[in-house]
Parts: C-alpha cells; sequence; structure tokens
C-alpha cells in the first residue's frame, strides 16, 4: 500500500491506549498532531526516541501540537515501557492496522534475513487535519528537535 502523502487528511483511524482506552485520530482535529512509528519497546533507538519526545513535550503542548508515539506492542508492554523510563509521550498500540494504512509496514533486510517490520516515520498533521510533512527511515539523534521545528513553521 503507498499509505499517504503530504495534503492527504487524517485517517478516521482508531489505536489502543496502555489503559485499554480507545483513541480515534479524528480526536486530534483542530490542532497540529505529530504521530510517530516505532519498531519496538524498549531497545535501544526506540527508547531515545521516546526519551527525547517526552523531553520536548511541554515545547510540543506550547505550540499548540499533540504528540502520539504509536507501535505494535501490546498495550500491556506499553505501560511498561513507560514506567521503567518514566516517559509522558503518549504510547498506542495498533490493533487495527493503521501501520499499514500510512505505509510504514515494510519490507526490511537485516543481516540477509528479510521481513516485514515498522518504518521508523512521523507524520505532522496540521491544525486542519491535512499531512504537512513525513519523515521516513528516521535517524532518532535530533529529530524530536527537528520535528518540534516544523511545528513551530506551521504557525
Amino acid at each position: 500500500m503507498a499509505g499517504l502523502e503530504v495534503g492527504d487528511a487524517l485517517p478516521d483511524a482508531v489505536l489502543t491506549a496502555p489503559d485499554g482506552a480507545t483513541i480515534n485520530l479524528r480526536d486530534y482535529a483542530g490542532k497540529p498532531l505529530v504521530l510517530y512509528f516505532y519498531p519496538k519497546d524498549d531497545t535501544a533507538g526506540c527508547t531515545r526516541e521516546a526519551q527525547d519526545f517526552t523531553a520536548l513535550l511541554a515545547d510540543f503542548d506550547k505550540a499548540g501540537a499533540a504528540v502520539l508515539a504509536v507501535s505494535k506492542d501490546t498495550p500491556a508492554k506499553h505501560r511498561k515501557f513507560a514506567d521503567k523510563y518514566a516517559l509522558t509521550v503518549p504510547l498506542a498500540s495498533d490493533e487495527a492496522g493503521v501501520i499499514e494504512a500510512f505505509g510504514a509496514w515494510v519490507s526490511k533486510k537485516l543481516y540477509g534475513r528479510e521481513y516485514m517490520g515498522i518504518d521508523r516515520s512521523t507524520w505532522l498533521f496540521d491544525g486542519s487535519g491535512k499531512l504537512a510533512k513525513v519523515w521516513r527511515k528516521v535517524k532518532v539523534p535530533g529529530h524530536a528537535e527537528q520535528v518540534l521545528a516544523a511545528v513551530r513553521e506551521l504557525g
């Protein structure tokens, strides 16, 4: 699936919060939304990314933007992950194929082995719910700061 492109509307998609509550992406309409997909809780890169977004969460809030981190890990794993690292960035579980709909479920290769996995990617939607910017194959160091700068540029 090709996924979303800049200018596309925020889809009506449902995720699951660590406490089991339902999160509908459409509930974020009216303000910018930073949605980032990451491969797995409690791995080095994913932990650093979550810590970086947690450290800047007040700045995102001040800029009027919400942040939501999504993986295929279970709500229980998200609770453990958040507790272990004192993460405040909201985490969500994708049980409904949202990652696939975005085109972030991709073929990967590691040590000659091919498998399907999550493309570490970030999607920035503006206040009108339109996709404003996409970062694919994200390198974690400095990424949260880049995203915050892009949010501020939205005005």
